[in-house]
């Protein structure tokens, strides 16, 4: 998983997350918290991908994303899961989905 890139989505006082690229198809997504010894990851793929190929980018993340967060850490504790995105929902959809369901009705 050499080609794999990181594109940062946010980033808190405790936490980051970043979209996570192989080559310019996106692989998944990848979310860090910080803690005062720990590290703790969710990394979510969103193809098959074989377990050799997940423990390259677990190491990529380390190596790229926590150790240069200049943040003391005792572990590196990383969950995986593997499924696909399904969309992104925020106040603006819904306030939307709304105003289409009172013009709907209302005709």
């Amino acid at each position: 998983m050499e080609d794999a890139r990181f594109e940062r989505q946010y980033r808190t006082a405790y936490s980051e997350g970043y979209l996570v690229y192989d080559g310019e198809d996106r692989l998944g997504r990848v979310e860090l918290h910080y803690t005062p010894t720990v590290v703790y990851g969710t990394l979510i793929v969103e193809r098959e991908t074989d377990e050799d190929d997940i423990l390259d980018l677990i190491e990529q993340i380390d190596d790229e994303l926590v150790l240069t967060a200049d943040v003391p850490r005792d572990d590196f504790v990383v969950s995986v899961y593997q499924g696909r995105d399904l969309g992104t929902y925020s106040d603006e959809y819904f306030e939307e989905e709304e105003e289409e369901d009172e013009s709907t009705n209302s005709n």
